[in-house]
């Protein structure tokens, strides 16, 4: 019968300042355990330090020369509070193993000699302990992220349907500007203004074409947000190689790159499988993106795009990495950079309504985007896009993910002690 966990995922320091000690522990465990030793609490600490991503359970000895086994127990629990801790004693120490127990520093104590089979479900179920901890973690950590997208798409889709009422009104509104600006100079010469400038045609000439272009601007914007956010238009009948889509964006956004001096560096590999994507809003994707980057960074940065393939057999998708060398953000700038009503640049204008197109033709296609950044350190912007958008895998059944979620004590323990 195939065993549930595998006991050697992870590692087992034990640590005892008897060399005797330490060799007896390693014969009677190591065919069922990947172990460690170390003859006092500071080397202890010393692997604890060097492999603290490959041990999920600690023991120690309690007497040592030098820092005690509860010194280390401590130094172990703000290191990693997830290690499984167990404290060797003889019984003279009792005190010690039950304070240490008290203030939760320690998982189980056993008490010496030790007595191997029971020492060894011991050390079984402590690593059980452990590796269920770590799946349920790990597990929350995605589905909390999935439902973080899925709020912000459930946000913006309202908001596409909005853009797409504004676009309506604004175009109906917009006509009467555009009718009163192109009567205006004529009237005024009518009237023989006296006011400077409003009787001069060429300021009316660039005045007009000044608002017209912030209504074309405008009238984009809503238009790619609306066509973006519209799920049951997509269709995935086209195929593109994605270092072509990109260089296609590039030579849109040439004369803006350039009057910039912003370098793109195009680092996609032409070796990479094709894509199946709705062309007409995949080839907007990387527009969009650098149109982003356009606005919110100083002259002179430069952008680099990188892929790779990832699952190349189960489920193929394609990684892309879109990074620049500019300022960077805040992380509070960082964690609202979708939102279309958050400035990210030092010029009003420019919203964030980019990046929630990007947001929609990703998601749309079965894929995920993420941005990550640091002050002073550049922003990066990692795609995942699946090669077949129909075969994107379907989310976790909402029961199975609410009675993992609900297990999670510290999590709960969070949100009841968090204010509202």
């Amino acid at each position: 019968m195939q065993p549930l966990y595998d006991h050697k995922r992870y590692a087992v320091l034990y640590v005892d300042d008897e060399e005797k000690s330490l060799k007896n522990f390693t014969r009677a465990f190591s065919e069922e355990f990947r172990i460690l030793t170390a003859p006092n609490a500071q080397e202890g600490l010393k692997l604890l330090e060097a492999h603290k991503d490959e041990i999920g359970l600690l023991m120690t000895d309690q007497r040592m020369p030098g820092e005690k086994g509860v010194w280390l127990l401590e130094r172990a629990r703000q290191l990693n509070p997830h290690i499984i801790r167990i404290l060797a004693t003889a019984y003279s120490d009792m005190d010690a193993a039950i304070a240490a127990v008290n203030t939760g520093a320690i998982y189980k104590y056993v008490t010496k000699p030790w007595d191997p089979p029971q020492l060894e479900q011991t050390l079984k179920r402590g690593l059980e302990f452990f590796l269920v901890q770590r799946e349920r973690d790990e597990l929350l950590r995605e589905k909390m992220s999935v439902l973080h997208n899925m709020m912000i798409a459930d946000r913006i889709v309202s908001l596409g349907l909005l853009a797409a009422g504004l676009s309506h009104h604004i175009r109906n509104a917009l006509v009467a500007v555009k009718t009163f600006l192109d009567l205006a100079p004529a009237k005024m010469q009518e009237e023989k203004t006296e006011l400077q400038g409003l009787r001069n045609p060429d300021f009316w000439k660039e005045y007009h074409q000044n608002v017209q272009w912030q209504i074309e601007r405008i009238n984009n914007l809503l238009k790619d947000l609306w066509t973006a956010s519209e799920s049951p238009s997509f269709h995935f009948a086209d195929t593109v190689v994605l270092r072509d889509v990109v260089n296609t964006a590039v030579a849109a956004l040439n004369p803006s790159l350039t009057e910039k001096k912003i370098a793109v560096l195009n680092q996609i590999p032409d070796s990479l499988p094709p894509l199946n994507v709705d062309h007409p809003k995949f080839s907007r994707l990387f527009e969009l993106l650098l149109k982003d980057e356009i606005a919110s960074l100083p002259a002179g940065c430069s952008v680099t795009i990188k892929a790779e393939l990832l699952n190349s057999t189960a489920k193929p998708e394609i990684q892309v990495e879109v990074s620049d060398n500019g300022p960077g953000l805040t992380q509070e700038a960082l964690g609202v950079i979708f939102d279309p009503f958050v400035v990210r640049s030092d010029t009003p204008s420019e919203y964030g309504i980019h990046l929630m197109a990007c947001f929609f033709i990703v998601y749309h296609h079965g894929g995920k985007i993420e941005a990550r950044s640091e002050k002073g350190r550049g922003t990066t912007f990692t795609l995942r896009l699946p090669l077949n958008p129909e075969q994107a895998p379907a989310p976790m059944n909402e029961n199975d993910f609410l009675q993992k979620l609900l297990v999670n004590e510290s999590l709960w323990k969070k949100l009841i002690s968090s204010p509202e």
